[in-house]
């Protein structure tokens, strides 16, 4: 009976692993529109391509409505704004969230009871945080890649913009030419804040709301100065080129404290597992090549 339960929830586990792989992460992945039941998603139109696991969505949409009366306004709010600064991976809205959520919970749920009827406590202990944290796993590690395509494209881009603004073009039409050039995430973020000033919003709340959908210092750092500079008249292809300069400078010193921790992890790693090993390995090879008689060695011949 023990092992058709374990066999059971092995089995569970098994079926959670790949559909979170394929539907959480997306390689099973389809064409279709923005969700409409974003603000944003208005006034990006067509500008992103998005990717969704429809099998997870469809079986846990009918219990999206509940999982969202249990977490309550103020997480809804909180996850809405997360999922936002992760652009919205694989067409992921707060009602797809609710839903990835209920199927994830019951797979993990139910791989728990059985684990747990099994006496295997440590693997019930992991499904459990399975079926609560996958979803968020996914929005963390979208927000963490999203944020690191954009500090990557940022400064080419400013490089660019510009050039096309020394050119004689005007910021508003440069920014529109440049971010048809470019794809990807900041290129979303620049369409989204040209549909904004398009329908009234004003370039400095356009900027600042670009910024709080963004965790990113260099993006922070952008449109601080691009609005000093414009409050203080400066001409804008120098600030952008300022700008430009500043981050690859601040991405340079970040790199070389990057490379300057890893020295002690890779000193520790090599002291700690491949030297001992290396001694145990020497000793045993001598050992066994000295064909060393231990019994008459310890007087037990």
């Amino acid at each position: 009976m023990n092992m058709a339960l374990i066999g059971l929830a092995l089995a569970l586990l098994m079926a959670a692993g790949v559909t979170g792989v394929v539907y959480g992460i997306g390689l099973y992945r389809s064409e279709v529109k923005l969700p409409s039941d974003l603000q944003l998603a208005l006034e990006v139109g067509r500008t992103r391509t998005t990717k969704v696991g429809n099998a997870v969505d469809r079986l846990g949409i009918r219990w999206a409505p509940r999982v969202l009366r249990l977490m309550g306004p103020a997480r809804v709010n909180k996850v809405r704004a997360r999922i936002d600064h992760a652009g919205h991976p694989y067409g992921l809205t707060v009602d797809r969230y609710a839903a990835r959520r209920a199927v994830y919970g019951v797979l993990g749920g139910v791989a728990a009871l059985v684990l747990l009827r099994a006496g295997h406590w440590l693997l019930a202990a992991l499904m459990i945080a399975y079926g609560l944290g996958w979803t968020d796993l996914g929005i963390w590690l979208a927000i963490r890649k999203r944020r690191d395509q954009i500090e990557r494209t940022l400064p080419d881009f400013l490089d660019v913009l510009a050039v096309v603004v020394s050119s004689g073009l005007g910021f508003r039409q440069a920014l529109e030419r440049v971010s048809t050039i470019y794809q990807g995430p900041w290129s979303d973020e620049i369409r989204v804040a040209l549909r904004q000033m398009d329908v009234g919003v004003s370039r400095r709340d356009a900027f600042d709301q670009l910024r709080r959908r963004n965790r990113s210092d260099q993006v922070g750092q952008f449109v601080t100065a691009l609005q000093q500079g414009e409050e203080l008249g400066a001409p804008i292809a120098r600030t952008l080129l300022q700008i430009a300069q500043d981050m690859r400078r601040t991405e340079a010193q970040n790199a070389r404290r990057r490379a300057a921790r890893t020295v002690p992890r890779a000193t520790g790693v090599i002291t700690t597992l491949l030297v001992p090993a290396t001694m145990i390995l020497l000793m045993t090879g001598t050992i066994l090549g000295s064909r060393i008689n231990f019994a008459d060695l310890f007087g037990n011949g």
